[in-house]
């Protein structure tokens, strides 16, 4: 069995004791970092070359932090006039996936870089982690690349944004 097949079976046992091992530490180091974290490279080599990354020039990818659970209604000065648990304040819940979030976040951030897909790192009892795979537009080997030249066009701006990416579907 190679280190590809043998890594990809550990990740899909996520409640393995290595895997469990392996993610809470991770997780503590993401958790120190700040909320968008140009990674070094990939964690998981087999599965971001799946989904589309290939170790060349004009490939960058990112980690990004996402707070899960409800979030609060923005009310003007608190002013909710009445209990706020009556005007639906408290306890919101986001309609989009948190992932769809963290890549629109990251293309926000990298305003020149196109998102190409992102996917799943880890959680703690606070956090989200995404990794999310960005492309240079603008690099020579993705525009003479036959098979990465469909989102040098501008149609693919702020993909992420308009949801057309896998997780904004």
């Amino acid at each position: 069995m190679g280190a590809y097949k043998y890594i990809q079976e550990l990740g899909q046992k996520k409640q393995s004791d290595v895997m469990r091992f392996l993610l809470s530490a991770c997780c503590w180091q993401y958790h120190q970092l700040s909320a968008l974290y140009r990674a070094p490279g990939p964690t998981r080599r087999d599965k971001t070359c799946t989904l589309g990354y290939r170790v060349k020039h004009g490939y960058v990818i990112y980690r990004i932090r996402v707070q899960h659970g409800g979030h609060k209604c923005p009310v003007p000065k608190g002013a909710t006039y009445g209990k706020p648990v009556h005007r639906g304040v408290n306890q919101l819940k986001f309609a989009g996936s948190l992932q769809s979030v963290a890549e629109e976040r990251a293309g926000h951030h990298c305003g020149a870089l196109r998102v190409l897909i992102s996917y799943w790192v880890g959680e703690d009892s606070t956090y989200k982690f995404f990794k999310v795979t960005l492309i240079d537009t603008f690099n020579k080997t993705i525009r003479r690349n036959s098979a990465t030249q469909w989102i040098t066009k501008p149609v693919h701006k702020h993909r992420e944004m308009r949801g057309l990416t896998s997780a904004g579907r």
